[in-house]
């Protein structure tokens, strides 16, 4: 009995052993276990202990929303790694982040501060704290590890040190809401050459005024995040930042007197949020990344804007109406090519400074607002490609400086009688409603005001904006047959394209006196009559589009002197007789002149017969004669025709004129030849318009 209890009892001390062994053990390993992965060292938890003791917790240092003092629990003697706002390497137990945003620390964060001999930290942010203006020491660039550093409105002074950019692994910048702070241009031109893996960059509100903000043409191409609100930039900021792949967001908030030209490129971009407002002059926004959504109304708080180009991009929705008035400095506003619906805005006030309009290629529906007029500065209208129903907008005739104006492919109609004003359109060069519904007498009576198209130009300049910006005015519409976009107008340039609408009647002889103009096209009407030989003596004529009319009679040979003429097309008329040859007519296909069952020559492999030739058009009277008798019946051709039979004609006319028998025959010729001198004369007194 003895020796089992002696049993029972080892037996049990044995387990209690084994258990309080194992117990043991395990809690050695979990303590060495632990250890191994939290414990900082000594050094690393001091240097935590000084840095907090160098400020005082103060409630006004950071922002009341996230207002936590995170060093207040931060206790000696224990593990360094649990402590709030700070991140150990799970292997070495370094301090590797340090995270002590919106602490209320209060004080001066010196150069010899502790926090500089952490040198294994990856992560530092110290953001929504108030260092008392503290001189924004250099040795922050001794982080060889540091990948993001945040400072943001933390009161540093003084000038961004050039050793920001020894931190060449950083990923994100954030030095904003320091106002005391200046940022030089060498140390900008560092941080830009070195900072290679930048993802994210905030310096808003830096002082930056002596720096070029061409200086930022070569930031990194990682870059997705970039703000530099107020910060004093002022000239022209580089365009190509615009187009960085990975390019997010930018706010340019607040920069007096800085220009932007953001046009368009084959390279695609990631933009997607732009803020420039404020101060902004000139906003260029073209082709660069096919911008989407509407037009904000908060646009028109960019109240200093000279230049507003958002053109070529997928925007919607309606075309906000403050932006008729909300800048009196505004000059050039192009919103063409996008899917803008609803009415043109009809608030254009008086005084404005707008000197070029482009809307074209939209949805755009209603009428041409009146009050466009008050844009008494305007030089180039284009509303070319929308759905406006309207009557001809003679109120736009009081646009003195208008250079162009463009209302091709809308639904216009009604009849255009000619002008209402004395000098309408008289410095017009682009006069262009194709592709609408107007009707009637063709409007020659304009041509007559059309001064600008009669004297030649020899400036050879663009037109452009007579601001200091030279921003380049753009126009869409149809030359040499083809749809074209000129990114620049040239000064010589001057254009008429009436075609695609039920305009009738002859083809004017007042034409003649537009000596400049480089394209004409009256084609798909119901045009009749002759081609006069008067346009002929038009030498700077490059194209001429008289296709799909009535047009009868010969072709002048007069237009084969034209020896700019590049683009020609008669097709589907009436026309008869050969076509001249020579020059640049040896230059034009069969295709300039088909569908004219009469005309023969050698463009179009149809030889020419002898026989009657067809009628010229009538010209002009010179010296009081008229030259119809002379040209319109071609004596020489009918002496070659009849052979000996023109002798025997001759002789017995000489005899009828002689005698004065039969008298019938007589009465009859010399009728005749009185009613078409005097029809000549009346012609040249009344010309056709």
């Amino acid at each position: 009995m003895g020796c089992l209890l002696w049993i029972r009892q080892s037996f049990l001390s044995f387990i209690l052993f084994h258990l309080h062994f194992q117990t043991t053990s395990s809690l050695l390993f979990s303590s060495n276990f632990f250890s191994s992965q939290h414990l900082c060292s000594h050094d690393q938890s001091l240097a935590l202990i000084q840095f907090k003791d160098s400020f005082s917790i103060n409630t006004s240092a950071s922002w009341e929303v996230c207002g936590h003092p995170k060093t207040k629990l931060w206790k000696e003697g224990t593990d360094c790694c649990s402590w709030d706002g700070v991140t150990c390497d799970k292997k070495t137990g370094q301090v590797i982040e340090l995270d002590l945003a919106c602490s209320m620390l209060y004080g001066t964060l010196h150069s010899k501060s502790p926090l500089f001999s952490l040198h294994h930290l990856q992560k530092l942010d110290l953001s929504n704290n108030h260092f008392n203006n503290s001189h924004f020491s250099s040795r922050f660039g001794q982080f060889p590890h540091l990948t993001h550093l945040n400072l943001h409105n933390t009161g540093f002074s003084g000038r961004v040190p050039s050793e920001i950019s020894h931190l060449s692994k950083l990923v994100s910048l954030y030095l904003n809401g320091n106002l005391d702070l200046t940022l030089e241009p060498i140390s900008l031109h560092k941080l830009v050459q070195n900072l290679t893996k930048l993802r994210e960059l905030d310096l808003s509100g830096i002082n930056m005024s002596l720096v070029v903000p061409n200086s930022f043409m070569n930031l990194s191409s990682s870059l997705s995040f970039l703000s530099l609100m107020n910060c004093g930039l002022q000239g022209k900021f580089p365009g190509n930042i615009f187009l960085r792949p990975n390019l997010e967001t930018i706010y340019l908030f607040g920069n007096e007197g800085l220009i932007g030209s953001f046009r368009s490129s084959n390279e695609s971009s990631a933009l997607a949020y732009l803020d420039l407002s404020q101060n902004l002059i000139i906003l260029v926004l073209s082709s660069i990344n096919k911008l989407r959504g509407e037009i904000s109304s908060s646009v028109c708080n960019l109240k200093s804007l000279q230049i507003l180009d958002l053109s070529n991009n997928s925007l919607s929705g309606f075309v906000p109406q403050c932006l008729g008035n909300f800048s009196n400095s505004l000059s050039e506003l192009n919103l063409g090519m996008n899917n803008l619906e609803g009415n043109i805005p009809s608030t254009f006030s008086e005084g404005n400074s707008l000197e070029y309009l482009n809307l074209n290629d939209n949805e755009l529906e209603g009428n041409i607002p009146r009050s466009i007029i008050n844009c008494t500065k305007l030089k180039v209208l284009d509303l070319g490609n929308n759905k406006i129903a309207d009557a001809f907008p003679y109120f736009l005739e009081m646009l003195q400086e208008l250079k162009v104006l463009v209302l091709r492919s809308n639904r216009l109609k009604g009849f255009v009688k000619g002008p209402t004003t004395k000098y309408a359109f008289s410095k017009l060069r682009i006069f262009d409603l194709s592709g609408n519904n107007f009707s009637g007498p063709l409007p020659t009576r304009y041509f007559i005001g059309l001064e600008a198209m009669m004297t030649f130009d020899e400036d050879m300049i663009y037109l452009r904006g007579t601001n200091f910006t030279g921003y380049n005015y753009s126009v869409r519409m149809t030359w040499k047959g083809l749809a074209t976009k000129f990114s620049k107008i040239q000064s010589t340039l001057t254009s008429i394209d009436l075609s695609d609408n039920n305009f009738r009647g002859d083809l004017p002889d007042s034409i003649r006196k537009l000596k400049a103009f480089e394209q004409l096209n009256l084609s798909h009407k119901s045009l009749r009559g002759y081609i006069q030989p008067s346009l002929g003596t038009l030498t700077n004529l490059e194209s001429l589009d008289l296709s799909s009319n009535l047009l009868s009679g010969r072709i002048p040979r007069q237009l084969a002197d034209l020896t700019f003429l590049q683009v020609l097309n008669l097709s589907y008329n009436l026309l008869e007789g050969p076509i001249p040859e020579g020059k640049q007519f040896n230059t034009f296909d069969r295709g300039s002149f088909e569908g004219n069952l009469g005309l023969c020559g050698f463009s179009i492999t149809k030889e020419c017969s002898s026989g009657k030739t067809p009628p010229l058009a009538p010209s002009c009277m010179k010296g009081g004669h008229s030259t119809l008798f002379e040209e319109g019946f071609g004596w020489k051709a009918v002496a070659m025709g009849y052979g000996c039979r023109f002798v025997f004609g001759t002789t017995i006319g000489y005899i009828v004129f002689r005698t004065g028998k039969p008298a019938w025959l007589v009465r009859m010729v010399q009728g005749q030849r009185y009613q078409k001198t005097s029809r000549t004369k009346s012609a040249r007194i009344n010309p056709i318009l």
